[in-house]
This record gives C-alpha cells, structure tokens and sequence, in this order.
C-alpha cells in the first residue's frame, strides 16, 4: 500500500530557510538539495520505514532520513507520512516534534 505524503507548514518552512541561506553561496547547489528533499521523501511512499527511529525520540512513528547532513523528520500515521521538519544533523531537535509525541 502506498502511503501519501503530506508536508507540515514548519517542514516547508524549514526547507524554504535552508533554501535560502544556502542560496547565499549557490543557487544551482541550493536547488540541489531542495529537490534531494522530495525525492527521499518519495521513497517512503512504498517504503515508509526505510528512515531510522528518531534517537532522541521514544517513538517508534517518527523516524528521519539524512539528506547531505539535515534530517528529514517524519511521523508515520495511518495511511501518510507526515513531514514534520527539516534540521541540521548537528541541531538539538528540543522545541521539535513537542505534539508528535
């Protein structure tokens, strides 16, 4: 069964910053990474577990995949997956995820 996606406000947020900071240095490498996002994210269609359990996180639906070194954080859910942000791999994921538990 196919899951669908669906893209928190945050999340896109988040990417639209990345985006953008990135953007600074390189257009061309800041599109790059934006459209590396949504093909990881295409991925967990079929394979919605194929990211690892968040470790910072008791919580065996919320789960990330690394994409250059920001972690795509998702929630799996009944029949989608629910992008809930975008991080830096090296960020603390405090104020993150607080009502997806």
């Amino acid at each position: 069964m196919a899951y669908g996606l669906e893209w928190s406000q945050e999340a896109l947020e988040d990417i639209e910053s990345i985006a953008s900071y990135i953007e600074k240095d390189s257009p061309v490498y800041a599109r790059s990474v934006v459209s590396k996002f949504f093909e990881k994210a295409e991925i967990l269609r079929d394979f919605p577990k194929s990211g690892r359990k968040v470790p910072e996180l008791d919580n065996p639906t919320i789960r990330e995949l690394f994409v250059y070194s920001y972690r795509l954080i998702y929630k799996i859910e009944q029949k989608k997956i629910l992008f809930v942000a975008v991080v830096h791999g090296k960020r603390v994921l405090e104020n993150y995820l607080e009502d997806s538990n």
